[in-house]
């Protein structure tokens, strides 16, 4: 058996979760990753003959019903995950009748996956429909977004534009836009719904005065899809006081977007 602890997969949610810490957008236990692990992969690392524990959900994830995901725990400080993986992170198979998972690693300290699981599984349920390569969602406390959803317009055209005209990469790396939500109690099969119900059409969700959901192919799609967002709203905090002298244009969107060969979400910008 391959030394668990580098597993491929396992070193990047290590790594990406120290990034997170040392960024300061996962302060305390906040924030939580879950990640698809391909069966060979799995059968590489873990003996996935073994069940640890059976985790029962009130969700029903039939869906998604024999896949391995790699999840951060409940209350768990992402500072730690580098060092002791084994306590801070879990490796899930989803029962065949969808009403719980199989612990097949991890959890040493009798932990449990993330509050926010269901929403994890929900958006995961809609991003596979909508792109069968996805694999991973990331929830994080973004700083500057979560100070923009106090000061701007949550409406998401508005906030989407407001982002785009922040930086010219921001039309390159998410022309599809970004889906908002006004403050919702987390930790709810509520909040869950509705994000996963956004995620048909977007790959990131804002959450109003909580943070971001976020979603890639790969772990550095995902995490490079909320940075840029990040980035951009910081942008805004640092300028949104002081006059504007000037800024990217509707139509330099459209030139930035003929240039990357990326269509803007539809409506989203005034007729050429």
């Amino acid at each position: 058996m391959n030394c668990i602890k580098e597993a491929p997969l396992i070193r990047e949610i290590r790594l990406l979760a120290q990034n997170l810490y040392r960024l300061g957008w996962d302060e305390r236990n906040g924030g939580n990753i879950s990640c698809i692990m391909s069966e060979e992969e799995a059968e590489s690392y873990f003996d996935t003959s073994k069940t640890i524990r059976f985790i029962p959900m009130e969700f029903d994830a039939g869906e998604l019903a024999g896949r391995y995901f790699v999840v951060t725990g409940t209350g768990k400080y992402f500072k730690n995950v580098y060092d002791d993986p084994e306590n801070n992170l879990g490796l899930l198979r989803v029962r065949e009748d969808g009403k719980g998972v199989d612990l097949i690693w991890g959890y040493a300290d009798g932990g449990r996956p993330t509050s926010e699981l269901s929403a994890h599984f929900m958006t995961h349920i809609e991003r596979l429909k909508a792109d069968p390569l996805h694999r991973v969602v990331i929830h994080t406390h973004a700083t500057n977004v979560i100070a923009m959803t106090f000061v701007h317009d949550l409406t998401e055209r508005e906030f989407t534009r407001t982002l785009w005209r922040m930086c010219t990469e921001c039309m390159v790396v998410f022309p599809d836009g970004v889906a908002v939500l006004p403050w919702m109690l987390c930790g709810t099969d509520e909040i869950g719904r509705v994000t996963a119900d956004k995620m048909k059409e977007f790959r990131l969700v804002v959450w109003g005065q909580h943070g971001i959901f976020g979603t890639g192919r790969d772990i550095d799609e995902a995490f490079g899809l909320i940075e840029t967002v990040e980035k951009a709203a910081e942008i805004y905090i640092k300028i949104m006081t002081r006059p504007i002298l000037q800024s990217i244009t509707d139509d330099q969107l459209w030139q930035i977007a003929d240039a990357f060969h990326v269509k803007p979400r539809e409506g989203w910008l005034e007729p050429r």
